[in-house]
Parts: C-alpha cells; sequence; structure tokens
C-alpha cells in the first residue's frame, strides 16, 4: 500500500504545469466486519477501500477533489490525470484563500503498525466461545494513512487495531453494554469483561428502581466519561473557537479550573491516530491541553494560525483531539463500590447535548446498566434518568478521586471509513452529581 501510493504521488509530480503545487492525502483501509444478533453471525463482510485527497494550489488559490482508488496504477493514473485537468480549469475561477498554509519545509516521516491481530474466524470462535445472548460489531484489520507534496515530502502511517463492541440483553431497555479495543487480543482481558458484563446482566434481571430527581454520589465509568468527552472535544479545544469565544470551556480561560488532579492530553504518541495531517504539518508527540486543573494550551489548524498569526501544532482543520488523554487518578477500580459506598454505579451515558454551553453545562440520560449502591453492594438496577451538570463539578469542585486503572476506548464510527479516534480514560467517582426526572 506505501509503494502504490508513492509511485502515484511521484506520476503527481510530473502532471503539474507552471507555479502549480498540490497536496496529497490517503485514506485506506482492509478491514473485516461482523455483525451479531441473538449470539449469531448475521453479517459478516471485508471492506478494501481507498481514497485520494487531492488540492490543487496556484499563489493563494486552491481546490480539492476526492477520489475513490481501484489499487490498479493504470486506472488510478487516468482518473488522477483527469482530476488535475479539470481542478486546473477551475483554478482560474475561485477566489484567493487569505487562510491557506502549507507545509513547505520537507518533513517526511514513516510509522508502520505490527499486525498482531486474530484472524476473523479465530476472533469469531473467542467471541462466541464467551458470550451468552448479545448482540454486537467487531471491526477489524489495518488503516492506512499517506501525505505527499510537490515539495517531495512523504509520509505514511499505518495502525493495525480492533474493535468489538456489544450488549448482552434482557428485556426492554435492559442491556449491559461493553467494549474491548486494542492492537492484540489478550483472552484473558475480554474474559474479565466478558464475567463483568455478565453479573451486571444478572442483577438486570431484578425489579428496577426508580428514585426521587436530586444530587447523588455516582460513579462514572470509562466508556461514561468517554461520552462526555466525545461533546467536550468538538469547538472546545481550538484556538478558533477561544478567539471567537465560542468554546465550551469559556469559563476556564476566565480563571475558572478544574480539580487539581485533572490532566488533559492530547497524546498521539500513544493513539492509532496519523502524526501528520492534510496540509503536511507534524503533529507532537503530545500536547498538553489541561495542566492539574488549568487550561494550558490550545489545539491550532494551519488556518487559524494564519489568521491568528501564530504556529500550528498539526491539528486538524475541526481543531479536535484524536488522542484524548486523561490522567490516571489514585484508588483501585476494585474498590469503586466500597468508595461510592450509597449511590448510583453508571456504566454509559446517551443522548448528550449542552444546556448551558458557555457554562459548559451538559445534559444527557443514563442508560445500559445502571445501579443503585447501598454500603458497598448493588442492590437494585434503576430505571433511566436525565442527569444536567457542568464540568466544573464533574472534574472540578465534585470530583472525589480518578482510578489509578485506565481504559484505552476506540470509537466505534466506521463513517466513510474506520475512525482512528481514541482515548484512555479513567474512572471518576462524583459526589452531588444532578439528576432531574
Amino acid at each position: 500500500m506505501q509503494e502504490y501510493f508513492n509511485t502515484l504521488a511521484d506520476f503527481i509530480d510530473k502532471q503539474l504545469q507552471g507555479n502549480e503545487i498540490y497536496l496529497a492525502e490517503l485514506t485506506a483501509e482492509q478491514s473485516d466486519f461482523i455483525r451479531f444478533n441473538k449470539a449469531q453471525i448475521r453479517q459478516p463482510g471485508s471492506v478494501e477501500q481507498r481514497y485520494l485527497m487531492i488540492d490543487l494550489i496556484d499563489g493563494q488559490r486552491h481546490v480539492s477533489e476526492q477520489l475513490a482508488l481501484s489499487g490498479e496504477l493504470n486506472t488510478d493514473y487516468e482518473r488522477v490525470t483527469a482530476s488535475i485537468q479539470q481542478l486546473r480549469h477551475q483554478l482560474p475561477h475561485v477566489p484567493a484563500d487569505p487562510y491557506l498554509l502549507y507545509a513547505t519545509e520537507i518533513n517526511s516521516t514513516e510509522s508502520i503498525g505490527t499486525n498482531n491481530l486474530l484472524d476473523a474466524k479465530d476472533a469469531v470462535n473467542e467471541i462466541l466461545t464467551a458470550t451468552g445472548d448479545f448482540v454486537g460489531i467487531y471491526a477489524s484489520g489495518g488503516i492506512f494513512t499517506g501525505f505527499a507534496n510537490s515539495f517531495g515530502q512523504r509520509n505514511w502511517h499505518s495502525s493495525y487495531t480492533f474493535n468489538f463492541d456489544w450488549s448482552l440483553y434482557h428485556s426492554k431497555d435492559k442491556a449491559v453494554k461493553s467494549a474491548y479495543a486494542g492492537f492484540e487480543w489478550n483472552n484473558a482481558e475480554f474474559q474479565s469483561k466478558i464475567t463483568s458484563s455478565t453479573n451486571q446482566l444478572q442483577i438486570l434481571k431484578q425489579e428496577s428502581r426508580t428514585i426521587e430527581p436530586g444530587k447523588y454520589r455516582v460513579y462514572l465509568s470509562p466508556a461514561a466519561l468517554f461520552e462526555i468527552f466525545q461533546l467536550l472535544s468538538w469547538d472546545s479545544f481550538g484556538i478558533k473557537s477561544h478567539r471567537t469565544k465560542d468554546t465550551a470551556l469559556l469559563q476556564m480561560l476566565e480563571g475558572q479550573n478544574l480539580h487539581p488532579s485533572i490532566t488533559i492530553t492530547e497524546n498521539i504518541k500513544d493513539g492509532t491516530a496519523p502524526t501528520f495531517q492534510t496540509q503536511g504539518f507534524i503533529k507532537p508527540d503530545q500536547i498538553s491541553l489541561i495542566k492539574q486543573g488549568i487550561y494550558d494550551k490550545t489545539l491550532i489548524s494551519p488556518r487559524s494560525a494564519k489568521e491568528y498569526e501564530l504556529d500550528t501544532n498539526g491539528a486538524y482543520d475541526e481543531e479536535f483531539p484524536t488522542s484524548i488523554d486523561l490522567a490516571a487518578g489514585n484508588f483501585a477500580a476494585d474498590n469503586i463500590l466500597r468508595e461510592l459506598d450509597t449511590g448510583i454505579y453508571i456504566n454509559n451515558l446517551w443522548y448528550l447535548n449542552y444546556s448551558d454551553r458557555p457554562a459548559c453545562r451538559m445534559t444527557g440520560m443514563t442508560r445500559f446498566a445502571t445501579f443503585w449502591v447501598e454500603k458497598g453492594e448493588i442492590v437494585a438496577p434503576l430505571n433511566v434518568m436525565r442527569w444536567d451538570e457542568t464540568l466544573y463539578n464533574i472534574l472540578g469542585a465534585n470530583l472525589i478521586a480518578l482510578t489509578a486503572e485506565r481504559e484505552f476506548i476506540m470509537e466505534a464510527d466506521t463513517y466513510e471509513v474506520r475512525s482512528t479516534n481514541s482515548a484512555r480514560l479513567p474512572g471518576a467517582l462524583v459526589k452531588d452529581f444532578t439528576f432531574t426526572l
């Protein structure tokens, strides 16, 4: 795949005329997808696809097009030639882009992942042997990203990952949702997740309890925190949203802090996303976003760098983190129920949105195995509830502790291609968490 991309880039070099410059980005995957229902295989399949984005530049004018490639060079040469000709005809008719910025210094990189994945048949055997009545999807395989430009820069990134997302179902809205993702299958770790989910499923079979709205002590699992961070990531950490005052973290820019134990990093080094981006800039291994509760650095895309006369740190145009890392805390996950004492154990959150964006106030629903706990013991499943809280309470004034253990979570999105976004998150023990319905 890498050799194919480099050969294609060399071909593009020869198609340029005059002062033309090009940027090219390849996104590709070779993935197996297996959908399960009632513990049976319902839809197995494999996907191999390649897409090439070409941005043709002349001065401050530029136009781009995405092509679906066949993988056969002669055919793809024809598609690329036709695309460049079309883009060349369009260039004189588009206005100059005042915020166009791309890398001109050559900084070629190569990151080649090791394929330690199970064969799809072996993965299916592991899953069907371990689980009961479940519904879910397993995705596995290689994801490839390449960058090239007319200055001679070549970048390549490949990773091989799996993601199994499943639910053990009881009835109606009662199910235990879980996920297991990574680079190499560890059957002991998977069995541990299955055992935990099965035990929670047995509790779900008990009569559900409804509690009054109010403030409760809660435990938020890493999966629940992941939902919060997915909402928070959009338009919160980028310089554009900060300068326009559109960030959900506005109060942090004005002096409001989180708990001193909160350190959040964009950790590219240990994630699955590429270390380079669409305009050819290289991302640092880590970017400190929030350090010991205080806002530290922002994500700066090339466009924002040009607009605000700053240096870019390789963020995408959307300026969202792709590898969120929340530092671990100091209490063991084995002590969660004892530390929670009496309160609510929350496995998952759902349907999140902002109820007051400038105040970073979020609302959502509990779902998938939320339990009432008394004196360190789970005593009953809870019916679905709506909550409404600010981040400054959840990870600020009301945060009691974070777990020492963290979970690696990959986005399960498969829109166009499998997502390379990921997170490493602990669980959180929080007091006075507000439920409204």
